[in-house]
C-alpha cells in the first residue's frame, strides 16, 4: 500500500494541476475505505456473536441501537482525523524535496 501511496504521489507531483487537496483526497479515501471495510466486517461480526453473548449482558439488550450506531460513528471520526492530520502535513511539503529523499 505504501507503494501505491508512493507511485500515486509521484503521478501527482508531475501532473500541472498538482495540488495540495489532490494528496488530501488520496490518503483520506484510502484511509476511509479501509475504515468503511472494516466497520461493515465488525458489524457482521458483532450481529453474529449477539446470540453467542446475549446471556453474558447485563441491563443492555443484545442489539442496543445506541451500541450499534455511536461506536461505528466514533470509529469513523477518530479514523478520519488520523487519516487528515498526516495528510495535511504531507500535503504542505515540496514534492521535490519529498521525491528526492526517498
Amino acid at each position: 500500500m505504501l507503494q501505491e501511496l508512493r507511485l500515486a504521489f509521484r503521478s501527482l507531483a508531475k501532473s500541472p494541476a498538482f495540488a495540495a487537496i489532490a494528496i488530501l483526497k488520496l490518503v483520506v479515501g484510502q484511509g476511509m475505505s479501509l475504515t468503511a471495510v472494516g466497520i461493515v466486517v465488525g458489524l457482521l461480526g458483532a450481529f453474529a456473536l449477539t446470540r453467542l453473548l446475549a446471556s453474558l449482558l447485563f441491563a443492555v439488550g443484545a442489539t442496543d441501537a445506541g451500541t450499534f450506531v455511536w461506536i461505528p460513528l466514533l470509529l469513523v471520526s477518530v479514523s478520519f482525523f488520523a487519516c487528515y492530520i498526516p495528510a495535511r502535513r504531507a500535503a504542505r511539503l515540496d514534492p521535490i524535496k519529498a521525491l528526492s529523499s526517498t
